[in-house]
C-alpha cells in the first residue's frame, strides 16, 4: 500500500512540474510568435519556423525545423496556403500527434480574420501562385492582429486552464495598447491617405486598406511570376500617367525591376519589412512603428 502510495505521489508531483512548464508553440511565422509572447507571457515560450527575413511561402522542411515541430506542444500557421508547400510535409515527418489538423495543440489563425481577395473563379497555374482562400498576409493589417491575438489566447487558455485568467489580461493589456498605437498610427497616415503606390507582391493589400493606401499597380503581373520587360513597361506608362512616386517591396525579392521603374520614372523605392523579425523589429507593434514611420517620410518627401 505504501509503495503504491508513494508512485501516485510521483506521478502528481511530474504532473504538476511539467504542467508548470512553459507551453511550447511553435508557429510558421515571426509575427505569429510576436503575438503569441505578448498574450502568453510567461506561460508560453514562442518560436517561429520562419525567419522575419524569409519569404514564408518557400521555406523547406528541414531536420532542424522537424524537430522544433516534434517537441512543440501547440503548432500555429498562418494558413491560407501561404506554407501549402512546406507545413504538411513538416507536419508528417515530425510524428507528433499532439500537434496535427483537428487536435487542440494545431491552430490555424487564418481562421480568426475576414480574408481579402479570395478568387471567385476557377484556378490553376496560368494564374500564378494565387490563394484559394485568399490573401494570406492579413497580419499586416493592426486589426487582424487583434483577432488573431484573441484567437491564440482562447488556446491557451483552453490548453493551460490554470493560467486562464493571467493569459486574458495579458489579451486585453495587448490589445489596449494596439488599439492606442493604431490610433496614432492612423493619424500619421492620414495626410496621404488615397496615396497611390505600386507593390512587389500583393502582400500590402491588408496594410493599404488599414492605413488609406491605393495600391495601382503590381510589379508582378501575376502573383509569384516575375515581371517580363512588357509589363515593366505597361507599368512605367501607369506610373507616369498616374503620376506614382513610391515602389514598395520585399527585402527577399531582387531589386534589379524595381531599380529599373526607378530610373524610369523619377519614383522612390522603399524596402520595407513584411513581418516582426525582418530589418532588426522585435515586436508586433513595432512593426507597425517601422511601417509607419518609413512610409511617411518617404510620402512627406512628395512620393
Amino acid at each position: 500500500m505504501k509503495t503504491s502510495i508513494l508512485a501516485m505521489v510521483s506521478v502528481l508531483m511530474f504532473q504538476g512540474a511539467a504542467w508548470a512548464a512553459p507551453l511550447r508553440v511553435v508557429t510558421t511565422t515571426e509575427d505569429l510568435a510576436a503575438i503569441a509572447r505578448e498574450v502568453g507571457g510567461p506561460s508560453v515560450q514562442a518560436e517561429s519556423l520562419a525567419k522575419g527575413s524569409q519569404d514564408p511561402h518557400f521555406l523547406e522542411a528541414r531536420p532542424s525545423l522537424i524537430l522544433k515541430a516534434a517537441r512543440a506542444d501547440l503548432f500555429v500557421q498562418a494558413g491560407m496556403e501561404l506554407e501549402a508547400g512546406w507545413v504538411g510535409p513538416l507536419l508528417v515527418s515530425a510524428r507528433n500527434p499532439a500537434i496535427q489538423p483537428g487536435m487542440p495543440g494545431y491552430l490555424d489563425a487564418s481562421q480568426a480574420i475576414t480574408p481579402l481577395e479570395v478568387p471567385s473563379g476557377p484556378i490553376d497555374r496560368s494564374e500564378g501562385d494565387v490563394h484559394p482562400s485568399g490573401n494570406p498576409h492579413y497580419w499586416l493589417d493592426p486589426e487582424n492582429g487583434k483577432l488573431v491575438a484573441s484567437a491564440l489566447a482562447d488556446r491557451f487558455e483552453r490548453l493551460l486552464p490554470e493560467q486562464a485568467a493571467q493569459i486574458e489580461t495579458q489579451r486585453e493589456d495587448f490589445v489596449k495598447r494596439l488599439d492606442a498605437a493604431i490610433a496614432r498610427w492612423k493619424q500619421s497616415m492620414a495626410p496621404y491617405k488615397g496615396a497611390k503606390v505600386v507593390t512587389y507582391h500583393r502582400s500590402w493589400s491588408y496594410f493599404a486598406r488599414a492605413f488609406g493606401l491605393d495600391v495601382a499597380g503590381y510589379m508582378e503581373p501575376k502573383p509569384g511570376i516575375p515581371p517580363s520587360p512588357a509589363h515593366l513597361n505597361q507599368l512605367i506608362l501607369l506610373m507616369k500617367q498616374q503620376r506614382i512616386g513610391l515602389i514598395i517591396m520585399e527585402p527577399y525579392f531582387s531589386r534589379s525591376a524595381p531599380e529599373l521603374l526607378v530610373r524610369e520614372t523619377g519614383a522612390q523605392l522603399l524596402v520595407l519589412p513584411p513581418s516582426v523579425g525582418a530589418e532588426g523589429v522585435r515586436t508586433y507593434l513595432e512593426l507597425f512603428e517601422t511601417l509607419v514611420d518609413q512610409l511617411t517620410t518617404a510620402l512627406g518627401k512628395g512620393a
